[in-house]
């Protein structure tokens, strides 16, 4: 878990930005140790860490989508070595010296912080994307920055400096201020709808004019594609009926009814034998022929 105890006073939009980072590196700092590693905002640096070494770990973190800015953060040395001995599964040592393997295993840790902080701004913020860089120091005058510590009985004693820049503080009070306005607008009032006349007898003069499309079907089958790539002229096609069966009548490739075939004017028509009334409005059988 963590606190805002030691919390600089920030406004209310910018406190709720860095504390999802406070709880994200108490919540993977916890998931690597297997116990709880609570974070807080702190009013002092520690002693070890309070000014530049050659040894700290420098992280540049760049938002982009629906937040834009940057955020610097910086890790003493030692933190780096306690946070990393943790992520490796080693002792804590504060007299071992600080290795490659432990730098890239900090960096690590700082990467899954970040992902854990993605996730938790989407509420607030949308789409948020993160990226981190290590190495270098902010090119920037930072807008607000402050430390992020240990809590009581915390197993590291992991501290980080972080610097905000203005471009970030910015957006965020525009976020804050966009939330507001939403807030305070009216709802838009939904015109009440309207119900369509319902298709009874008594409307149907309504649609009388409307052209439906019909379809004949003599048979089908089902073939497989090599069998199509083979069709050619003078191919035959075995269908699925004989010949003295009805032929269907589809209306928007549903059986509407079924008869038989025959020859009106040298074009083909359907005597109708039978309605499928299931599938035809009442009101719309118009009798046994067509």
């Amino acid at each position: 878990m963590s606190s805002s105890a030691g919390a600089p006073a920030l406004a209310e939009e910018v406190t709720q930005f860095l504390q999802a980072w406070v709880g994200a590196m108490a919540l993977v700092l916890g998931q690597i140790a297997g116990a709880a590693c609570p974070m807080e905002f702190k009013a002092e640096a520690p002693e070890a860490g309070a000014g530049d070494a050659e040894g700290d770990l420098r992280a540049m973190m760049t938002a982009a989508g629906s937040l834009r800015g940057e955020m610097a953060m910086r890790v003493p040395q030692g933190a780096v070595l306690g946070v990393a001995q943790i992520f490796l599964g080693e002792a804590q040592d504060a007299s071992a010296s600080l290795s490659n393997e432990h730098r890239e295993a900090a960096e690590e840790f700082l990467r899954q912080v970040a992902g854990q902080v993605a996730t938790a701004l989407k509420p607030a913020w949308g789409e948020v994307q993160l990226r981190l860089e290590f190495g270098s120091a902010p090119s920037w005058p930072p807008g607000a920055g402050g430390w992020v510590g240990p809590g009581e009985g915390a197993p590291a004693q992991l501290w980080v400096e972080w610097q905000a820049s203005a471009a970030l503080l910015a957006a965020l009070r525009q976020s804050r201020a966009e939330s507001s306005a939403a807030a305070a607008a009216p709802a838009p009032v939904s015109p009440t709808p309207v119900a369509p006349p319902a298709a009874g007898p008594g409307n149907l003069d309504l649609f009388m004019d409307v052209e439906l499309g019909v379809t004949l079907c003599f048979g089908g089958r089902s073939m497989l594609l090599r069998e199509i790539l083979e069709l050619g002229s003078g191919s035959v096609v075995e269908l699925d009926r004989q010949l003295n069966e009805p032929a269907d009548l589809l209306l928007d490739g549903k059986l509407i009814a079924r008869g038989e075939v025959v020859v009106v004017d040298g074009s083909y028509g359907l005597r109708i034998q039978e309605v499928e009334s299931a599938n035809v409005p009442a009101g719309l059988q118009a009798g046994p022929s067509l």
